[in-house]
């Protein structure tokens, strides 16, 4: 829906302001500016110019060229793609360094081979429709050589183009525009009631209506007009339907249009001599019924279409979609029948849809037209037709069917601003409400109040579309945004938030889910290496299914065992289970653990691993301590630590225990007490914005005691690296006789890298030695060539 500033100030001369202002009181409304365009503007160096003659282009199919006289009696050649102009058109030339609406600039150019001298333009090249077809053809009376802007009367304005939701019907006219706008601004609003002179014989004897379908057609008015114009509209008028994209036929057709967008209302002439007895009739159309409508296609109609019929019973229009050709205004109509009707909605929705046949008036019907602007309508065409020398006939023939009744909702201010979250109270609602046509009356009391909804917002029809419209007047962009509080039953602990995390890093790393027998036969611990005996189970249903397990380790290892005997090697699993170590009273004691099963890897995967999920979890202090674990390698097993106290194992799988399963691979391993683990102590996890900085990496293998764990060694690293230190990883573990007893080799990758720029050579090299030196002091450590 496009609407003109300067056509909403007939209707409120006091909506003033900046035009963007405006525009962003509109989309606030409900009725968004999908673009705002300034029309009248940028049209210097366009001048009305005389079609003298057009022969083709001889090197371009497309083009032909048109001589022009731009008003001093020269014939001026201009390049022209369009080819709807002929001999003896006014038509509107763009002068050379003319700059366009749209920013071009005209200048003397060549095409193909011929010079053109300007360009001749299109409505929609000036800001005059939506036109690209062809060239703005004028009328002919206007003088040549004269500024098109003096020449069409086109004075600057502000177009705004809005999107109309379905459920506005009166946003469909300038009037309901106006209306909304009027209201948020607090100007007043008002309808001008028009003058009609009336003469002659009254319509009443010159024609009729009868209505056999109430249903379809609540109500039908008519006027009757005589002498009616039959050439072009007044130029003020024909600049206000291009401007909002309608292109002007005739006064009569043109006024018709004019009504319709300024009031919303669709209405429709019949030349009175081609209407026997000026005799209208509304039914519903017979299967099979034939019509002829004014765009010359030949109508098939079912039961469910509407029709105007005349005295003989024959379709002369289309119900609220199209007129009939056989009753089409010409250039020899001096009288008119003029119509203007409220038509069901649904039915007009209904056949526009099947016959592929929606047309501006029946957009509006399908919406909900407002029944009570009927008689304004029709004297509104009237004044204008008067205007220009037409002549009204005296009354209207005003015919009811069953049109709609009033409605009145009861509204409620506490479920209003429970809704809204405001806190208006009834006066204030009133007042928001009462500027739009919503009537009100708070009655005696304030905690709730009737609204009669007007005519024209059939569209609103409970209480919570009254709602809408207050917080619609009110301005949504008032209301502050907060967060419902609701209850949020089934929410998951912080607890269960964490399993979730844990089992998203371990998939994302690529380890596999496992679900393992929670009972075990009788020797599955031992062959694990696990000391002490699980609890035996009293009524077992199979005797191989006996023993609660106290760690999630031989389940694990079957696993890997059942895959490596089919030859699928380098499995990673994990499970989170419950276990029971035995004690605790009368019922056994039960833990939940988590375990990290990788075959095919070291030891230095698992501490990884183990790192990785306590940072994920944000451990305070997480650590390893080296010692001997039950089941696990003397060498290569541990104990983990979350803020200074043991919460679980790792390692690698003893190979006794690998020979007991038959598994031929090394094989590490990580169990943690998952209680113990969160409810440790925990912080934030850490975050840093990666460096767009190129990193360096070195790589330091020391020589330890055997008593000095990695983790402590990495630890060491990390202090003496400082900020520029980005990750410390371990990355090999050996042992030999050339390195002295008791002693092993730790092998460690360094990353460094700055936040702010690329490191150079002395720097890496500062860090190095200064992680070097740290080691080697502090744990009687030597650095390995």
């Amino acid at each position: 829906m496009k609407v003109l500033l300067s056509w909403l100030r007939e209707f409120a001369p006091d909506i003033d302001g900046d035009p963007e202002d405006l525009a962003e009181t509109l989309s606030d409304l409900g009725l968004a500016v999908e673009e705002m365009s300034h029309t009248g503007r940028g049209l210097e160096g366009i001048v009305v110019a005389e079609v003298l003659a057009t022969r083709p282009h001889p090197d371009a199919d497309r083009i032909q060229l048109v001589d022009v006289d731009a008003g001093d009696g020269e014939a001026l050649q201009v390049c022209c793609g369009a080819f709807n102009m002929a001999v003896g058109d006014r038509v509107p030339l763009a002068t050379v360094g003319t700059t366009m609406p749209n920013g071009m600039e005209i200048a003397r150019r060549k095409m193909r081979g011929e010079w053109s001298n300007g360009m001749l333009c299109s409505g929609a090249e000036i800001a005059m429709g939506d036109d690209h077809e062809g060239i703005l053809i004028l009328e002919q009376g206007l003088t040549l050589g004269v500024p098109l802007a003096e020449a069409l009367g086109i004075h600057p304005d502000v177009l705004f183009d809005l999107e109309v939701n379905p459920n506005r019907p009166d946003a469909m006219s300038v009037m309901g525009v106006a209306r909304d706008l009027a209201a948020r601004l607090g100007v007043p609003f008002s309808v001008a009631a028009p003058r009609v002179d009336e003469a002659g014989q009254p319509a009443a004897e010159r024609a009729s209506v009868s209505i056999a379908a109430p249903d379809l057609c609540g109500r039908f008015g008519v006027r009757v007009l005589d002498n009616v114009p039959s050439g072009a509209s007044p130029r003020w008028l024909a600049n206000r339907l291009l401007a909002v994209g309608q292109r002007p036929i005739n006064a009569v057709v043109d006024l018709s249009n004019y009504v319709m967008f300024e009031l919303g209302q669709p209405n429709h002439t019949y030349d009175l001599d081609l209407v026997p007895g000026g005799e209208l009739g509304v039914r519903m159309a017979r299967p099979g019924e034939q019509m002829t409508t004014l765009d010359g296609v030949e109508r098939t109609l079912t039961e469910a279409d509407g029709v105007i019929v005349n005295r003989d019973d024959e379709s002369i229009g289309l119900a609220g979609v199209m007129g009939g050709a056989s009753t089409e205004i010409s250039a020899d109509t001096r009288s008119v029948l003029l119509e203007a009707a409220w038509w069901d909605p649904m039915t007009i929705a209904r056949t526009a849809r099947r016959l592929g046949l929606r047309s501006e008036a029946s957009a509006r019907f399908e919406r909900g037209a407002d029944p009570d602007i009927i008689p304004i309508a029709l004297d509104r065409f009237a004044e204008l037709a008067g205007a220009l020398g037409s002549t009204t006939a005296p009354g209207t023939i005003d015919t009811a069917g069953n049109r709609p009744g009033s409605i009145t909702v009861r509204v409620r201010p506490q479920r209003v601003n429970s809704i809204l979250g405001t806190e208006l109270d009834t006066e204030e609602m009133t007042a928001l409400l009462e500027p739009i046509g919503f009537a009100c009356d708070a009655g005696e009391g304030d905690r709730e109040f009737d609204v009669a909804i007007p005519s024209w917002r059939r569209d609103s029809a409970t209480e919570i579309d009254v709602i809408e419209e207050v917080g619609r007047m009110h301005g949504y962009s008032r209301i502050a945004r907060t967060v419902p509080v609701t209850e949020q039953a089934g929410a998951l602990t912080s607890q269960q938030q964490d399993r979730r995390r844990i089992r998203a890093l371990l998939t994302g790393m690529g380890i596999t889910e496992a679900m393992p027998l929670p009972f075990l036969a009788p020797g599955d611990l031992a062959r694990a290496g696990l000391g002490g005996d699980g609890i035996t189970v009293a009524n077992p249903l199979v005797a191989e299914e006996s023993i609660m397990r106290t760690s999630l380790r031989p389940g694990l290892l079957k696993a890997v065992a059942y895959n490596a005997a089919r030859r699928t090697t380098g499995v990673s699993l994990f499970e989170i289970g419950r276990v029971n170590p035995g004690g605790g009273g009368d019922l056994p004691d039960e833990h939940e653990h988590l375990a990290v099963i990788l075959a095919g890897q070291e030891a230095t995967a698992v501490t990884t691993l183990w790192r990785r999920l306590a940072r994920n979890l944000a451990v305070a202090n997480p650590g390893v301590v080296n010692g001997p674990v039950d089941g696990l390698h003397p060498g290569r097993s541990g104990q983990v630590l979350a803020d200074g106290q043991p919460v679980g194992s790792l390692g690698e799988i003893d190979p006794q225990a690998l020979d007991a399963y038959e598994i031929g691979e090394r094989v590490a391993w990580l169990e943690v007490n998952l209680g113990a683990l969160l409810n440790a102590d925990r912080g934030l996890a850490p975050y840093r914005a990666p460096s767009r900085y190129p990193s360096s990496d070195i790589d330091l293998a020391f020589t330890v005691p055997d008593e000095v764990s990695a983790d402590e060694v990495s630890s060491t690293i990390a202090q003496a690296g400082g900020e520029l230190l980005a990750s410390v990883a371990l990355f090999d573990v050996f042992r030999s006789d050339q390195l002295g007893e008791g002693r092993r080799s730790l092998a460690f990758t360094l990353r460094f890298e700055a936040a702010d720029r690329t490191l150079n050579d002395a720097e890496v090299a500062a860090a190095r030695q200064s992680c070097i030196e740290a080691v080697t002091t502090t744990h009687n450590a030597s650095l390995r060539g």
